[in-house]
């Protein structure tokens, strides 16, 4: 943990400096991107709060996202990720959000992504997404590689 707290850091560095929020929609991660940036001693200064939006019904009660508002788009893609920042960014009226989304494995998930498979989204002053494909089926392994890639991310952005 001490590694995804480490790049926490550098993100609450920027965001407390700029006087900028961000509000968190993980699933995949399982709350390890909101665990680190909390870790972060003063988070209250930027962390607005999230959720695992592990299911359908965490999507629908958590983010406020009717199942009607995916037509035409799956699960794990990058557009879902997407959808999922604007949407947390708006709920929680955050400078930026993040989301994340993905099959930390054994197997791959029901919508065809192998495990090792991940979709990042930022929303904010700049919108962005990226896949990430480890190759492999290790949960934990997974689980850890996204967050990391999560944090990584957030940081290219939130430091532009």
């Amino acid at each position: 943990m001490k590694d995804l707290v480490d790049l926490a850091e550098k993100v609450a560095a920027v965001l407390a400096s700029r006087k900028q929020t961000i509000a968190i929609a993980e699933s995949s991660t399982g709350g390890l991107i909101s665990a680190a940036l909390v870790a972060v001693p003063g988070a209250s200064a930027y962390f607005l709060g999230g959720g695992v939006v592990y299911t359908r019904q965490s999507r629908r009660l958590l983010l406020g996202v009717p199942d009607a508002a995916l037509e035409g788009m799956r699960p794990s893609t990058e557009p879902y990720a997407l959808l999922m920042a604007r949407t947390a960014q708006k709920q929680f009226s955050a400078t930026w959000a993040l989301a994340e989304t993905g099959a930390t494995g054994p197997t791959g998930n029901r919508y065809g992504d192998a495990a090792g498979h991940s979709c990042i989204a930022v929303a904010g002053q700049v919108e962005q997404a990226m896949t990430l494909e480890t190759g492999k089926s290790d949960r934990r392994e997974n689980m850890h590689a996204f967050t990391v890639a999560a944090l990584n991310f957030l940081l290219q952005a939130v430091s532009k």
